[in-house]
């Protein structure tokens, strides 16, 4: 059974062995095993792809070595300023310019030590050579959702619900779509949304509260509880919940995280809700809608 490929290179003494694993691992190459032995010593490093290929006809001008990255321009800046520190004005010898190739991409190469060249390169179609991704739209027509509101802790949760009908009706909600649910406090919210997804009008719940952490474990004991309950109503139920309850350590915190500086988390668990119901319906139908 095959397992993987590995490309060994004597470096050929100590110091270029430093050079050429210095430069991997300014790259944010992956650290293999390696070794250390009496007569030898080996670094490794590790890339989520391997390739062996053969080619038949025009041969790309590149290294025998090709790196595949997602980011070529910072990788070259990377590889540019790792070889200005170790070479100072020599990086022009070392370093090619990013170029166009034949095979529409984008390539350069770099040449950390005398003999030792290696190829980065990357698609000029970002989609190109990835998986398509199946992701939910923020369009929320014709969706329904169930609100779930603590009365605790009002002057945070108001803003909260403010927000999220905001996102709901901005990305295309109708108002009688939405049912908005009040409860005492954070404890009520799991139960309140096991109700409303179970009574099967809704196509998706959101929560919204505020729990501050006072001087005893009171705090822990209820977030603990309210997270489990609103994660198992959703597992069990299958109708997507998204989170909303603030755990904060002081009343600004919670104010901030509620329109005042740092966004609105109940306008960001509406929107993650709508995402959660389009992308379900997608995947029911096999596919993109």
């Amino acid at each position: 059974m095959i397992k993987g490929i590995s490309i060994l290179r004597p470096a050929g003494n100590a110091a270029a062995y430093e050079r050429l694993s210095g430069l991997f691992r300014a790259l944010g190459f992956a650290p293999g095993k390696g070794w250390q032995e009496e007569s030898s010593r080996g670094a490794s490093f590790l890339a989520p792809l391997g390739n062996l290929e053969f080619v038949d006809g025009r041969f790309p001008s590149t290294a025998d070595l090709l790196i595949e990255v997602t980011s070529l321009d910072s990788i070259h800046q990377v590889a540019e300023a790792w070889l200005r520190a170790q070479e100072g004005a020599a990086v022009v010898n070392r370093l090619s310019p990013i170029s166009e190739t034949h095979w529409k991409s984008r390539i350069f190469t770099v040449e950390p030590e005398p003999g030792f060249r290696f190829s980065f390169w990357a698609w000029s179609d970002p989609v190109k050579g990835k998986p398509v991704a199946l992701e939910g739209d923020l369009s929320a027509a014709g969706m329904k959702f169930g609100l779930i509101v603590s009365r605790w802790n009002a002057v945070v949760t108001d803003r909260l619900l403010e927000g999220a009908l905001d996102a709901l009706m901005r990305s295309g909600a109708d108002r009688s779509d939405i049912q908005v649910v009040r409860v005492p406090g954070a404890w009520e919210i799991p139960a309140a949304a096991r109700a409303s997804a179970n009574i099967g009008r809704v196509d998706a719940v959101v929560t919204l509260g505020c729990l501050l952490r006072g001087e005893t474990a009171h705090y822990e004991a209820i977030y603990n509880e309210v997270a489990r309950g609103i994660g198992q109503s959703q597992q069990e139920t299958g109708i997507p919940h998204s989170f909303g309850v603030l755990t904060c350590e002081t009343l600004e915190q919670a104010l901030n995280r509620a329109g005042v500086k740092a966004g609105n988390k109940g306008f960001e668990a509406a929107a993650a809700a709508i995402e959660m119901v389009s992308l379900r319906r997608k995947l029911q139908q096999g596919g993109p809608a």
